[in-house]
């Protein structure tokens, strides 16, 4: 039987062949228990945060009989309860989701100034606005001569308006732009 392992071979202990095949057998279950252990636990990526939309359907649902039919649009539309850029997503909505609507559109021609025209909305010179979110500046003409009326804001804001909106919207007679700024309340 030693001549058949070769020369310079020696037996191994019976003890350590039972060893290594134990330790192969019990080895391999808890390296795998240990993987999907760490690949459960293990943070997944990071969601980016918002990103641009042009969609117009949903803003000419929502606001376009109060500002008129927009033609070319840039905005975000997020929960603002949830993490920018976190993995964390609420998978059941809260009892009072708050999403925000914030962004710039093209009205049809001459649009912007039928509605800063009318006299019952007491339009003038916006101060200056709130610094939109990074994503949409490029969006935002830096020369625009803004006009704000809060009456307008309260008329398209109006209580039987789905999801409860406050916000406010400007408006460039110039470049007939509609600059929106919204938060909707759904309780």
């Amino acid at each position: 039987m030693d001549a058949q392992r070769g020369p310079g071979r020696q037996q191994e202990p019976r003890g350590r062949t039972n060893r290594r095949r134990f330790l192969l057998i019990a080895g391999i279950p808890l390296l795998a228990v240990g993987a999907g252990t760490a690949y459960v636990v293990w943070p997944g990526p990071a969601r980016p945060g918002p990103q641009v939309r042009t969609d117009l359907e949903p803003l000419n649902a929502r606001f376009g009989p109060y500002v008129g039919t927009l033609g070319e649009a840039h905005w975000l539309g997020y929960d603002i309860d949830e993490k920018p850029g976190s993995a964390e997503s609420r998978t059941i909505p809260s009892p009072d989701s708050r999403i925000r609507l914030v962004g710039v559109a093209r009205l049809a021609a001459g649009g912007a100034a039928a509605i800063t025209g009318r006299a019952e909305y007491a339009f003038a010179p916006a101060a200056a606005p709130a610094e939109l979110p990074a994503e949409l500046a490029p969006y935002a003409p830096a020369g625009a001569a803004w006009q704000h009326s809060g009456q307008f804001d309260a008329y398209a804001n109006h209580k039987g308006a789905e999801g409860h909106p406050s916000g406010e919207y400007l408006f460039d007679t110039a470049r007939d732009l509609v600059r929106f700024d919204l938060l909707y309340l759904y309780t």
